[in-house]
């Protein structure tokens, strides 16, 4: 007799995990190399990420795609501090090797949080694409780095927020330096390795402009409805440094970045001091 409504709890409780599963992981980047690359003629290079899975449809018919190219034409001035509200904290990280790019995580602590529109993001990881993605005036620099974080909200619709810093050929950046050795040692090696104490403070940002807009991921899902915050100010990045990055990863492409998005009619927000 109460066989049935057993049945029905169970299935409900399923149905509630998997879809609760289902949310989080399409937020996330798809970490797995062998399911896209950057090459042109490989059949899953940024042109096919669209058509190669349904989940993945938006890399193909979004809107608010990411990267995209932040023109002065385009962009509205906002006379206020461009101070971000950070709360960064030493954490213990690990480094992997993604096969697309190489990221840093701090998986197992709170590495602190950024703070946008009254909302707290907790840093989740940061990743490397060279050359950047994004551009400003149709220029493209030689590296670009994203601290990803993510909201504790899981009904927040836009619960994604990424910091992005632009670099040029230049003197050594500092916080890569730490990570050289490691990085170094895990080239085409699909691996992680734990690295200590890591401080999201010694990535040094510097400037107090930075535009914003609400874009996507850049790599597949292409999930959107994140808010990207990137940072006006170019820092400097050595060639060995992102030779080494490029040498690391074994994904076979010159570059692990994606091409320039439609804007769509999208606002593009400087902000900065008076």
């Amino acid at each position: 007799m109460n066989a049935k409504p057993h049945f029905v709890s169970v299935f409900l409780i399923f149905s509630l995990l998997f879809l609760s599963s289902s949310t989080s992981v399409s937020a996330q980047e798809v970490e797995d190399e062998r399911e896209f690359d950057y090459l042109d003629n490989s059949g899953k290079g940024p042109m096919h990420w669209g058509d190669l899975k349904k989940e993945w449809a938006a890399c193909k018919h979004g809107d608010l795609q990411s990267p995209i190219d932040m023109s002065s034409h385009r962009v509205m001035i906002i006379n206020k501090s461009g101070d971000l509200k950070r709360r960064y904290k030493p954490c213990d990280a690990l480094v992997k090797n993604r096969g697309h790019d190489i990221s840093i995580k701090w998986p197992d602590c709170d590495a602190g949080s950024i703070e946008v529109n009254g909302t707290e993001y907790s840093l989740q990881q940061a990743h490397w694409h060279s050359p950047s993605e994004h551009t400003i005036n149709g220029r493209r620099y030689a590296m670009e780095l994203h601290m990803v974080h993510q909201s504790k909200d899981p009904n927040l619709k836009n619960n994604i927020a990424v910091v992005g810093l632009l670099y040029r050929f230049g003197a050594p950046d500092a916080f890569l330096s730490k990570l050289m050795s490691n990085i170094t040692s895990m080239a085409d090696s699909l691996l992680e390795r734990e690295v200590g104490v890591i401080n999201p403070n010694t990535i040094k940002m510097g400037g107090k402009k930075y535009y914003r807009y609400m874009g996507s991921l850049t790599v597949p899902p292409c999930s959107e409805g994140v808010i990207w915050t990137m940072n006006k100010k170019i820092r400097t990045v050595s060639r060995d440094q992102v030779r080494a990055l490029r040498i690391a990863v074994h994904d076979y492409a010159e570059a692990n970045a994606r091409p320039v998005q439609p804007l769509n009619h999208r606002q593009i927000k400087l902000y900065g001091p008076n």
